[in-house]
């Protein structure tokens, strides 16, 4: 693989989208050859923006946004300064796509179930906050969330990041799944986005906020329950088909 070519490719190949296609010919003079080279070292980029993007998570998580360098990612990914800037212009660009791919990972459980008509409202908003908690209380999660409230008046773009690709598009999904909700009735709701930043916000009580700042708490698998039910039962109670 080349290097030059990290800024250069398409976004799908490069973010890991669909597998990596597999050299179906063997190198020749001829033309019919370029695809499949070029296949070969679009795959090869992207395994070399993943081994960046690991590299930069373990220094972002222990020394912080401001604390983390660049020479430093590039000795913890195993690769030269030039290959790291020839893949990312900066630590901005680099965080900004480290927390776009985890929090697509995080956040995949979230969307299949926000995706689903199937199971009754209640069940499905049951399954929703208990995911969106233990989501939450992932250690990672909650690293981030530090990282981006305690630097965010100094880097703004690491608040955009978190807005952009974590709660903003947590909410955007939520509030899609509770608008079809309604308009097959069952739920009454007038602002989806409002009642979607409402269920987030419930559940953040009792357990994530206090787990942020390092407070004693009950977070075992049984109290998530409790949790859970609680605010899917809250959420019913304001915007139930009967509610008053």
């Amino acid at each position: 693989m080349t290097d030059q070519f990290g800024q250069h490719v398409g976004d799908g190949i490069l973010s890991g989208k669909g597998p990596c296609p597999l050299m179906t010919s063997t190198p020749t003079d001829r033309p019919e050859s370029m695809p499949d080279e070029a296949s070969a070292s679009l795959c090869q980029m992207r395994a070399k923006r993943e081994q960046i993007l690991q590299g930069a998570e373990k220094v972002f998580l222990a020394s912080g946004y401001e604390g983390a360098s660049m020479s430093q990612i590039a000795r913890e990914a195993g690769v030269s300064k030039g290959t790291l800037y020839n893949h990312f212009d900066g630590k901005a660009s680099l965080f900004s796509a480290f927390f776009e791919e985890r929090s697509k990972t995080k956040l995949a459980a979230i969307e299949a179930i926000s995706r689903e008509d199937g199971p009754d409202v209640h069940t499905s908003l049951r399954r929703l906050t208990e995911t969106a908690i233990k989501m939450m209380l992932h250690s990672t999660s909650m690293d981030l969330y530090r990282i981006i409230v305690g630097e965010a008046g100094k880097f703004p773009n690491l608040a955009d990041a978190f807005w952009r690709y974590g709660f903003g598009r947590t909410l955007n999904n939520l509030s899609d799944w509770l608008r079809r909700r309604r308009d097959a009735g069952e739920l009454q709701i007038e602002d989806p986005d409002f009642a979607a930043e409402q269920l987030m916000i419930l559940c953040q009580a009792r357990i994530v906020h206090r787990r942020r700042l390092m407070l004693p708490v009950d977070d075992s698998p049984e109290a998530i329950s409790r949790l859970a039910n609680i605010t899917a039962d809250s959420f019913m109670k304001i915007y139930g088909p009967h509610h008053q």
